[in-house]
C-alpha cells in the first residue's frame, strides 16, 4: 500500500514525450466522500492533474440518479462534492470540474453509444448482476450505466492520438473496456480508414491500492454504511474509528497485521517507518486494538487537518458560484 508521498505510476504503458496526455474521470455525488473515494480515485485525481496535458474531472450526477432520487439531497450532494475537491488540492488552473448534467452532449453521444452496443454485454455488467443476484430490482439506468460512462470518458474532444487515461479501480476495470470497445466500433462506422474520431481509453490503476476496508471489514461503500467521511472530526469521527471490527484477542496475545481493518487503515495513511513501528507493538502484550485505534485516529487528523480547515472555512458551502466559474 503506497504512503502518501508515493507517486501515482499508471499500470499502462507511459506516453511518450511528444504525446498529448488526457485524464477524464468522474466521481458520483451519491453521499458524503469517504475514505474509499479518498484512496481510490481523488487522491489519484490531485496528483494527475500537474501530470496531464489536460484533466477533466466531472461530478456524475445523472449517474447518482440511479440510487438518489431526491433533488435538493443530489443538488447538495453535488455541491460538495465540487467543494470537497477544491479543499483537497484541484486547482482550477490545472483541471476543469464540471458537473456532468451541463454537458448534454454526454447524453446525445450516449444514445448514438446505445445504437453500438449488443445488450449482451451490458447484461454481463458485474454491478447490474449483483443486484441481481441480491434479489434486487435495479432500474434501467443501472442496466445502461456503462455506456453513459463510455460517453463521459469520450465526450472532450481528446485528440485520437492522444493518451487517453482513465482512473479507474479494478471493479471499474469491465466498464472501461465497454468505453474501449465503443471507441472502436465508433471509428469504424463511422470514420474514414486512418482518421478516427475517438482515442482508445487506457486505464491508468495502481497496482498496489487494495479495496480500502469499511468499519465492519467489508469494502467501505455508502451502500454498506461502514464509511469514514473524509472531513469527518472529533466526536463523530472518533466514534467512527472506536467502533472498527476487530477480532476477539486478549490483550496478553500478539495481534496479527494481516486480515485486520485497523491496520489495514493505519497502511494508508502511515509511512514505512509508522507502518513498521505500529506492526511491531502489534506484538507487545501491553498493545490492544484500542491503542491501534488511537493511533489511527491520530494519522487520519493529522492527514486532512490543513484540507479540514480549508473545507471548513475558505469557500461557503452554499456557494453555487463555484461551479459555474
Amino acid at each position: 500500500m503506497p504512503s502518501p508521498s508515493d507517486a501515482a505510476t499508471p499500470s499502462s504503458e507511459t506516453a511518450s514525450a511528444d504525446t498529448q496526455t488526457v485524464v477524464a474521470s468522474g466521481i458520483q455525488p451519491s453521499g458524503q466522500l469517504h475514505l474509499g473515494n479518498y484512496f481510490g480515485a481523488i487522491r489519484q485525481h490531485i496528483q494527475l492533474q500537474e501530470q496531464a496535458d489536460e484533466a477533466f474531472y466531472f461530478i456524475v450526477n445523472y449517474h447518482a440518479l440511479t440510487t438518489v432520487q431526491d433533488a435538493e439531497a443530489l443538488r447538495r450532494h453535488t455541491l460538495d462534492v465540487a467543494l470537497d475537491y477544491l479543499a483537497l488540492g484541484l486547482d482550477p488552473d490545472e483541471a476543469t470540474l464540471f458537473v456532468q448534467s451541463d454537458v448534454p452532449q454526454v447524453t446525445e453521444l450516449t444514445w448514438i453509444f446505445f445504437t453500438l452496443l449488443p445488450t449482451s454485454r451490458l447484461e454481463k455488467g458485474v454491478a447490474y448482476k449483483e443486484k441481481i443476484n441480491q434479489g434486487l430490482t435495479p432500474n434501467a439506468g443501472l442496466f445502461n450505466y456503462p455506456v453513459l460512462q463510455a460517453a463521459d470518458i469520450l465526450a472532450y474532444d481528446a485528440p485520437p492520438e492522444a493518451s487517453l487515461r482513465v482512473p479507474v479501480g479494478r471493479d471499474q476495470k469491465q466498464n472501461l473496456e465497454i468505453a474501449r470497445d465503443l471507441a472502436g466500433r465508433f471509428n469504424r462506422a463511422y470514420c474514414d480508414e486512418g482518421t478516427p474520431l475517438f482515442p482508445i481509453p487506457e486505464p491508468h490503476i495502481l497496482d498496489s491500492v487494495a479495496t480500502v476496508p469499511g468499519l465492519d471489514g467489508q469494502k467501505m461503500s455508502k451502500s454498506y454504511g461502514n464509511t469514514i467521511g473524509i472531513f469527518d472530526e472529533g466526536k463523530t469521527l472518533k466514534e467512527k474509528v472506536y467502533s472498527i471490527k476487530t477480532a476477539s484477542v486478549p490483550l496478553s496475545e500478539p495481534m496479527e497485521t494481516e486480515g485486520d481493518t485497523v491496520f489495514a487503515l493505519i497502511r494508508l495513511f502511515a509511512d514505512e517507518q509508522t507502518r513498521a513501528e505500529i506492526a511491531e507493538k502489534y506484538q507487545r502484550p501491553d498493545y490492544g486494538y484500542g491503542h491501534a485505534k488511537g493511533e489511527l485516529l491520530e494519522l487520519i487528523e493529522e492527514h486532512f487537518a490543513e484540507d479540514a480547515f480549508t473545507w471548513d472555512g475558505a469557500i461557503p458551502r452554499d456557494n453555487v458560484e463555484v461551479l459555474a466559474d
